[in-house]
């Protein structure tokens, strides 16, 4: 048991966050830095001498100040900005953010499913151009699709509650085929499927043709690994239904950006949603702003402007505090292969 931390907050703490820190782990040792959110941005070294934990965002330009870190706790679900430090040379933890975004993005999901089904572009622009038109296109019930996860973690777990509840068919695509109950994994309660039964079909890799083959909707939500980078290629994209929606709220870079802008540009699919991208700000002059058949949206599906996003940030750190002080596993651990980017 270690009763006595110094912990280093890279964010903004309010009263209420540092109560909850507080409370945790008695003894513990409460350090203010500045918010790091961008490559590049350093801490002060005097700041991080004796630190034992560390919540951010992004770790600082210089990590290597840490002098004796022992636990890395992000906020996000994502964890490629520790790739290239030396997290398990070093035997530092880290717990990310997983389950904090789950119930924003199943909402954004479910909204463009719905946006798509209900041809709502097309009646914005009805609308512009004072057109009535009530054909029988704008009148279809989503009820009935079928929509696949490429992966199948929180977000897709609380998309597929709410699926299931709207009667649309559930499939879902693993490593392995398999779902799992999720121990020892952030969930706001009463959301996902914490004993990953809600599908109604699970698919390998390997069953990739019936899998994409066979989908309305195709929502991505992996994480971006060096495994899963460019995942979803030419092969995968032209398995899908001239018809189908892909819908992307995990990581551009799933897909090669060439690939995704020619499926687009020739229709290989009915069209796509995008809140994650190749650039940010994604320049003015590329083609994907100009696409008739795309919506995008400015990584806003779950963000840091989520009203609920620091009350469950502090949960989560405050929770894995507890347990830490107390020599007790911690949820939302990552293992040595994810955080080789394996």
């Amino acid at each position: 048991m270690k009763k006595n931390s110094t912990v280093l907050v890279s964010l903004t703490l309010s009263d209420k966050a540092r109560s909850m820190i507080s409370q945790a782990c008695e003894n513990v040792e409460i350090r203010l830095g500045d918010w790091i959110n961008d490559v590049g941005q350093t801490l002060p070294p005097s700041i991080m001498k004796g630190v034992d934990v560390l919540i951010c965002e992004m770790p600082p330009e210089n990590f290597d100040d840490f002098d004796q870190l022992k636990w890395v706790q992000l906020t996000s679900a994502g964890y490629s900005q520790i790739f290239d430090l030396p997290i398990l040379e070093r035997g530092i933890r880290v717990t990310n953010g997983r389950g904090n975004f789950d119930t924003p993005i199943a909402e954004w999901n479910i909204m463009m499913m719905l946006i798509w089904h209900r041809r709502m572009l097309d009646m914005l622009q009805n609308q512009k151009k004072h057109i009535w038109d009530n054909a029988a296109k704008f009148q279809q019930e989503l009820r009935g699709s079928r929509v696949g996860f490429y992966g199948y973690g929180g977000i897709a777990r609380q998309t597929a509650r709410l699926a299931k509840a709207m009667g649309l068919e559930v499939w879902a695509m693993t490593p392995d085929g398999k779902t799992k109950k999720r121990d020892r994994v952030y969930c706001v309660e009463g959301t996902g499927d914490p004993e990953g039964t809600l599908p109604d079909r699970i698919f390998s890799l390997q069953q990739d043709k019936e899998f994409f083959g066979n989908l309305d909707y195709l929502i991505i939500t992996s994480a971006l690994t060096e495994t899963t980078r460019g995942a979803i290629g030419e092969e995968q994209l032209r398995m899908l239904k001239p018809s189908a929606v892909l819908i992307n709220p995990a990581r551009a870079q799933m897909i090669d950006e060439q690939v995704y802008i020619k499926c687009l540009r020739e229709n290989w699919i009915r069209g796509s949603s995008l809140d994650v991208h190749y650039a940010y700000p994604l320049p003015p002059e590329h083609p994907l702003w100009s696409m008739p058949n795309i919506i995008m949206t400015p990584h806003i599906s779950g963000s840091v402007e989520c009203p609920y996003f620091f009350d469950r940030v502090y949960d989560i750190f405050s929770q894995n505090l507890k347990r830490y002080c107390n020599g007790e596993p911690l949820i939302n651990e990552l293992s040595a292969e994810q955080i080789r980017g394996e």
